[in-house]
């Protein structure tokens, strides 16, 4: 999270999105890994192979939120919400029209936080 902030010190807001993206999924798959929140997401995902954080990887961030909400480890409003900061997330990594300024970036930096608290609250 630091290099997002860092991003937002020197206006690259684009890079701000991207870089607060990567410390929130890290933290998903840190968070996800814990052994009981494996086996749930095993019994709705087998095919699935997960022994560590970095497993997850293997796997979208759309659909492992959508496991998420299978194995009943968050909401489905918060699912959706994983989504769409995914979604922003992509038209900043993948530039075409979209141009954020400061007030939006420090929107998705500040939403990204509170997603990570809601899970943090779950510990």
């Amino acid at each position: 999270m630091a290099e997002a902030l860092r991003c937002l010190e020197y206006g690259l807001y684009r890079p701000a999105h991207v870089a607060a993206w990567a410390a929130c999924i890290d933290f998903c798959h840190e968070w996800a890994a814990q052994p009981a929140r494996v086996a749930e997401i095993q019994n709705v995902r087998p095919k699935w192979a997960i022994g560590t954080a970095p497993d997850f990887r293997l796997h979208t961030d759309f659909a492992f939120f959508e496991a998420l909400k299978a194995a009943g480890l968050v909401s489905n409003t918060f699912m959706k919400a994983m989504h769409g900061l995914l979604n922003r997330r992509n038209e900043c990594a993948h530039p075409e029209v979209y141009d954020p300024t400061i007030n939006d970036s420090l929107g998705y930096v500040d939403e990204v936080m509170k997603r990570i608290a809601i899970l943090q609250a779950q510990r």
